[in-house]
Parts: structure tokens; sequence; C-alpha cells
């Protein structure tokens, strides 16, 4: 019965700070995302909420296999629950650092690392439990479209940079 329980904490963690970040942000979407100019590649804002949906299910549920195997909160699951933690906090600060505080540059800055770590979670994950990295893998594609289309928003909104002037 408990495990069910772990199952879906899990599973639902990445939901919180995600939904967190639609809600506190939202009203910045249409007053001043949709302004900013952005290729033609973006996809369209309804996309969005349905891939990030997918993507915080799949890492929810890969963490708890990877907490699983390590028999919970081991000294074994530092590394790999701790770069999976850094990661996600990494994902859930961009929102409000690009649509909240219209700050471009930290926006960038912070997927770039989130990037890294992404990256380093699913390498140290690889060893522990093969499904979970490979539930990852979604999640790393859409972080590599996410950071060309932040890094294209960066480089086409130059006035955005200092952070918040309309």
């Amino acid at each position: 019965g408990r495990m069910w329980a772990y199952t879906v904490g899990f599973t639902v963690l990445p939901h919180v700070g995600g939904f967190l970040g639609w809600f506190l942000n939202r009203k910045e979407i249409p007053a001043w995302y949709e302004k900013l100019k952005k290729p033609s590649w973006c996809p369209s804002r309804r996309a969005f909420p349905v891939a990030w949906t997918m993507l915080y299910t799949g890492m929810g549920y890969a963490s708890y296999l990877v907490w699983n195997d390590l028999g919970g909160c081991s000294s074994k699951a530092i590394v790999p629950l701790g770069l999976y933690g850094a990661q996600l906090a990494l994902n859930w600060a961009w929102p409000p650092l690009f649509f909240g505080a219209r700050n471009l540059n930290m926006a960038l800055i912070d997927i770039l690392v989130l990037d890294g770590l992404a990256i380093g979670t699913v390498c140290s994950w690889y060893r522990i439990n093969r499904v979970a990295a490979l539930l990852l893998l979604p999640y790393l594609g859409w972080l590599a479209m996410a950071t060309c289309l932040t890094i294209r928003i960066w480089k086409d909104n130059p006035e955005q940079k200092p952070g918040k002037s309309d």
C-alpha cells in the first residue's frame, strides 16, 4: 500500500512547481510573451501545457524508479537524486525568471545550467535504472528545443535583456 503512495508522490512532485510557475506567471504570457519576436518554429502556446504534463509525469515516475532501486534516501541516492533535485529547481525557476522578472539574461543562464544538470541526471541514472534514464530522453529533447528558443528570443529581443522594461 505504501509503495503506491510513493509512486504517486514522486510522479506528482514535478507538476507542483510547474503548476505554480504557470499560475504565478499566467498573466505575463499574453501581456508580454506574445509581443516578443519569436522564430517561426516556436511551438504554439497550447503545446506547452500538454508537453510539460507528459514530461513532468515521465520525470517524476523515473525519479521514483531510481529512489526505489537505491533503497530510498540512502547515501547512494545523494548524487543521482541531488542532480535531479537541482535540475528540477532550475526547471521551476525558469518561468519566474523569464515571464515574471522578464529577465532574459537570467533565464538563459538558468536553462544552460539546467541542461548540464539534466544531462548529468540522465548519465547518473543510466547506471542505476536504464528505464528511468530513457524516460528522461523526451525531456532532454524538449529542453534542447527550449534552450534554442530561449537563445533565439534572447538574441532577437535585445531591448528586453536588462529585465523588466515595457
